[in-house]
């Protein structure tokens, strides 16, 4: 039987298979989207599900993307990770079962102290000038009123 989304699968790169298929990850500082400050949403590279918006994303110094919150929360699933010796929650996609990366309690508190860290192979960026031609102009309502 089929995976719905082996067709996907299929296309990653070596790095964004080994991140969202194996739990990888992929390099502090030297990754796509750590430091990227254009409006946008950032969507499961397997199954193109919204996860994340720029405007919960934050520089927190760690070298990977970081945000404060999922876009939905539905869309992310917590599970305890006590690999390499360490207490961590993992976060991986709903839909596509990407392993995406983990989440911390050393968050800015004023925005509920989270810092969810993601590996950028496992997103894409959808600037938010391409949302509409992209199929997800559904979301640009969300960056009304924001100047950044």
């Amino acid at each position: 039987m089929m995976k719905k989304y082996d067709d996907q699968i299929k296309k990653l790169s070596p790095l964004q298979f080994k991140v969202t298929q194996k739990k990888g990850t992929e390099p502090a500082f030297n990754n796509e989207y750590y430091d990227e400050k254009r409006d946008g949403i950032y969507v499961d590279v397997v199954s193109k599900e919204v996860l994340f918006s720029s405007l919960d994303k934050y520089d927190s110094g760690c070298g990977w993307p970081s945000f404060t919150k999922p876009f939905n929360k539905e869309a992310v699933l917590e599970k305890n990770d006590f690999s390499y010796g360490m207490i961590r929650t993992e976060i991986q996609s709903v839909e596509a079962n990407s392993h995406l990366g983990h989440v911390f309690n050393d968050g800015p508190v004023d925005k509920g102290g989270l810092r969810y860290c993601i590996n950028s192979a496992a997103l894409e960026f959808i600037p938010k000038e391409q949302m509409k031609d992209r199929g997800y102009e559904a979301y640009l309502d969300i960056f009304e009123g924001n100047d950044k």
